[in-house]
């Protein structure tokens, strides 16, 4: 008698797999944070809101692969008994739940209170949650109304509305993300190839990433002015909060410890100190401090990496003469890769000149597939699944009724749900979301973290059941996954139709990214621009936050004549380190036309990017109660007014000569101009004023 199949080899394998995923979110934590000074409370639920949405990924095929298998058989792939299926299922799903809807957004707001207190803190946080909480109350009366009148008042309808409208709500967001990344991530690889396309949009990224870090230094500066006033204070209302303002004040770089903006700074900081200092006030402060010290990090960060890239693309475009690209003093930051390399100058100039842009264009063409696959099995699931491709790739030994699933199945699997993630993940680092949330390496501000973490856990549940739809429904109807979610998202007929009809909606975000809607909204409407599009805009390079003004904003900084002149850091801060800086070592520079120079270098280098803006365009600024048709003659006035000639029409009658009695000569133009010779009079014989008939 044949005994039952062990799954002690799946066990093992699956406890490795975890340990390594716990390993790269380590990883990943490590390179957002500063993990010895960022406290627990901060750092282990951002490890287990990344660490369970990532055991989702792998425990999805291995429960496809379980399911498949007949029950004296083993499978094909990594398999586990139903009973630890549904015991991890449980403890990933719930523990996600509560990190996504409850305990994140309690600790994101406590992280982001400002109090000194950790009960204050804690009641910031709860009152600044309460009308979250509400609103998803109110949804939730609605529809536990709903649910009771199609399957009747029972404990299994209201578990099934809270994981429903969970689901529901998690899975809109996930669908229009995962539709823009699924066209962003090929288009990017494919406009990356082209060496000077891609130093032009960095150029033109480099005029917006230099205004912004200005403005949150002048506001960081600000702000340090109003710590400054408050310090001077000694008696009254301040005198009982005098610890807390000390405290402010030390953490501060004030204007007597650093250079000032030189001429940035034009007028006094504006400092607004109310007469009496509550604690409220100074929890405000403490929070607007901490939220513009990461601004201005996170921007001084951003173009850092600009003059880093920068520089290694434009030292790329000089090489194609020389053949050879030198690899010159790396930076502090860079990984292990980028420090030693095997490479000779000249297979160095093969690889990045040659090797590089084929091999983007090769991944671009590969992700558009895969993106049409996800696109085509989205739309036709709910039409006729077997027409379905992504099912064709999993589901590869078709015995008996519903196939099975091997290890090749599983890898694949795994994949197109990593893709699909990958997707909406990285249209989420996209999105302009409030406060200025952004990752910044090793400086990330713990609130920002806190809500990075959440949206990764609310996106994993939904796009990985979105995916096992995508198989025929005698496959994903017989896993545990499907018995403890799906039952409840297809209770009611509204779920039904909910989860087979809206993911056809993703052609909605598919389409907007692709035909540039969003760019194209906000040319018309004045405002938009949900996600920021890298579409191909400002070609002639003129006007403010070209890439003809980023381009000397870069050479500036390079040439060390940057208006910033490193402000905002003490001789204790550290700045990236940038290669190619002629202020380290000899590199390649960026090259201006001499045609150009005198418009763009013309001005004394202290300006800054609002210098560089035309007087006319200045001048011209349009008011703010004007009308849309005020506002339309404003813009058609001002494409008029700087129109140039073309270079084509300028040059046009070079090579002929006038005639003597049109006023040329054998000297030129120049003799013959300084006569007046195009004036008309000169054909009637003008002396002196007379004209003679």
């Amino acid at each position: 008698m044949k005994g039952s199949p062990s799954p002690v080899g799946s066990e093992v394998f699956s406890v490795v797999a975890l340990l390594l995923i716990s390993l790269v979110v380590l990883l990943i934590l490590r390179h957002y944070l500063p993990l010895r000074t960022t406290p627990a409370y901060l750092t282990v639920p951002i490890f287990f809101a990344l660490g369970l949405p990532a055991s989702i990924i792998l425990l999805v095929p291995i429960d496809l692969a379980s399911s498949s298998r007949d029950v004296d058989s083993a499978s094909r792939g990594i398999w586990l008994p139903d009973r630890v299926l549904l015991v991890s299922w449980r403890i990933s799903y719930w523990l996600t739940f509560g990190l996504t809807w409850f305990i994140l957004p309690i600790l994101e707001e406590y992280a982001d209170a400002g109090y000194r207190e950790p009960r204050s803190r804690l009641l910031y946080s709860l009152r600044a949650n309460a009308q979250y909480q509400a609103l998803i109350f109110g949804t939730g009366l609605l529809g536990l109304i709903y649910v009771f009148i199609s399957s009747g008042v029972s404990p299994r309808s209201l578990k099934g509305l809270i994981m429903a409208l969970a689901y529901c709500w998690s899975l809109i967001l996930a669908i229009y993300l995962m539709g823009h990344g699924l066209v962003a991530i090929p288009r990017r690889l494919f406009r990356n190839a082209s060496v000077s396309g891609r130093l032009k949009r960095i150029q033109a990224n480099a005029a917006k990433v230099h205004e912004k870090m200005e403005d949150a230094i002048q506001n960081l500066e600000d702000l340090e002015a109003q710590v400054q006033e408050l310090s001077g204070r000694k008696t009254g209302s301040a005198k009982i909060f005098r610890d807390w303002i000390e405290e402010l004040a030390e953490e501060s770089h004030l204007p007597e410890s650093r250079p000032r903006t030189l001429t940035r700074r034009m007028s006094a900081p504006v400092i607004n100190v109310p007469n009496v200092i509550t604690e409220r006030y100074l929890a405000d402060l403490s929070r607007q401090l901490d939220r513009a010290r990461h601004s201005r990090t996170r921007y001084l960060d951003e173009w850092d990496r600009i003059l880093q890239q920068s520089t290694e693309t434009q030292a790329i475009l000089d090489s194609a003469g020389s053949k050879r690209i030198e690899l010159g003093e790396s930076s502090p930051h860079s990984t292990i890769f980028d420090r030693f390399t095997i490479l000779t100058p000249y297979t160095r100039y093969l690889y990045k000149y040659y090797c590089l842009p084929y091999t983007r264009i090769f991944f671009g063409i590969f992700f558009s597939l895969a993106s049409f696959c996800i696109v085509w099995s989205e739309i036709i699931k709910s039409i006729n699944p077997f027409f379905s491709i992504i099912a064709v790739t999993v589901v590869h030994h078709a015995e008996g009724d519903r196939g099975r699933i091997g290890f090749a199945g599983q890898v694949i699997a795994s994949c197109w749900i990593v893709y699909m993630c990958a997707a909406a993940l990285t249209s989420l680092t996209e999105v302009k979301v409030w406060r200025g949330r952004a990752l910044v390496r090793r400086n990330t501000h713990g609130e920002s973290a806190m809500w990075y973490a959440m949206q990764v856990a609310k996106l994993s549940v939904p796009l990985s059941f979105n995916f096992m739809t995508f198989l025929l429904p005698e496959t994903y109807t017989k896993t545990v996954f499907f018995d403890f979610l799906g039952h409840y998202i297809v209770l009611t007929p509204l779920g039904t139709w909910f989860d087979w009809l809206f993911p056809a909606f993703i052609l909605i975000p598919v389409c907007a990214t692709l035909f540039n809607l969003y760019g194209k909204v906000k040319n018309c409407v004045g405002f938009g621009g949900v996600i920021d599009d890298d579409d191909e805009e400002n070609e002639s390079g003129y006007g403010t936050g070209s890439w003809r003004e980023g381009r000397d904003l870069i050479e500036r900084e390079l040439q060390g004549h940057s208006s910033l002149g490193r402000l905002g850091y003490s001789s204790s801060d550290h700045r990236s380190h940038v290669p190619n800086n002629p202020n380290n070592r000899l590199a390649p520079t960026v090259t201006v036309p001499p045609a150009e120079r005198h418009r763009s270098l013309g001005s004394a280098p202290a300006s800054t990017s609002r210098s560089s803006i035309d007087p006319q365009q200045r001048s011209q600024t349009e008011p703010e109660d004007e009308n849309f048709f005020e506002a339309f003659g404003h813009r058609i006035k001002n494409t008029f007014d700087t129109v140039q000639t073309p270079k084509w029409l300028q040059n046009v009658g070079e090579g002929f000569k006038k005639p003597k009695w049109m006023g040329g000569d054998d000297e030129g133009d120049s003799s013959g101009s300084s006569r007046g010779g195009n004036d008309i009079t000169r054909w009637f014989g003008r002396q002196e004023g007379r004209v003679r008939l």
